[in-house]
């Protein structure tokens, strides 16, 4: 999916931009699924309940697709990245749809090799402190705690505190203020903000219904 099919009036943040901005909006929603015609929808209604940051993994129908077209409508009001990428090859495929971030469930070093040649923000997973400190040390500028228990990150924290830290996996509304006052940098949020029950009726006012209870509870 070449760039030219999002927005020209679009950027790509570096790294650190990118990094910023999740932390300042704390929340970055995972969409999962076959969401083909709904993209634009899900994104839009998720910027008006102030979600500023999503993930479409590529596990998912035309996940590539679906970051042009989230580019395309919204530009930079929203960071749009891409999840489960498990190696170089998508994730300069999904660079080129126009993912701003990428997300992994592991630490993949060619991944992270190349988001660091071209200072784009890295989110690899990882759960102990060796792979976490291995994360930080290949370049991630953030690290996805996955799957994540709150006392257990709280343990692991408390000698990484250096460590930016985005949590996922067992983050629900009702949990996330707990991560984030435990540290995390950010939450990850999958069906517990966004999930079938979009497509049926009343459930995108479902899911901001969801999305303003979240972003409330983090203000």
């Amino acid at each position: 999916m070449p760039s030219e099919n999002f927005s020209e009036n679009s950027t790509i943040m570096n790294a650190q931009q990118a990094k910023d901005f999740i932390a300042k909006g704390k929340v970055i929603a995972i969409l999962r699924g076959d969401y083909v015609g709904w993209f634009a929808r899900i994104a839009e209604a998720l910027a008006e309940s102030g979600v500023t940051a999503m993930e479409i993994t590529l596990n998912s129908a035309q996940a590539e697709q679906g970051i042009a077209e989230m580019r395309r409508v919204l530009g930079d009001a929203f960071l749009i990245g891409a999840g489960t990428v498990l190696n170089e090859a998508q994730a300069r495929s999904a660079v080129d749809a126009g993912a701003q971030f990428i997300v992994a469930p592991n630490t993949n070093y060619g991944v992270l090799r190349f988001c660091r040649e071209r200072d784009l923000c890295s989110v690899p997973g990882a759960y102990t402190p060796t792979e976490i400190m291995n994360a930080v040390d290949a370049g991630a500028t953030l690290v996805k705690l996955f799957p994540a228990e709150l006392g257990y990150f709280k343990n692991v924290r408390a000698p990484l505190d250096q460590v930016s830290f985005v949590t996922t996996g067992g983050v629900t509304p009702e949990n996330a203020t707990d991560f984030i006052k435990a540290g995390a940098v950010g939450v990850g949020m999958g069906s517990a903000l966004i999930g079938p029950y979009v497509k049926q009726d009343g459930g995108i006012a479902e899911m901001k219904r969801r999305a303003q209870v979240l972003i409330a509870s983090l203000s």
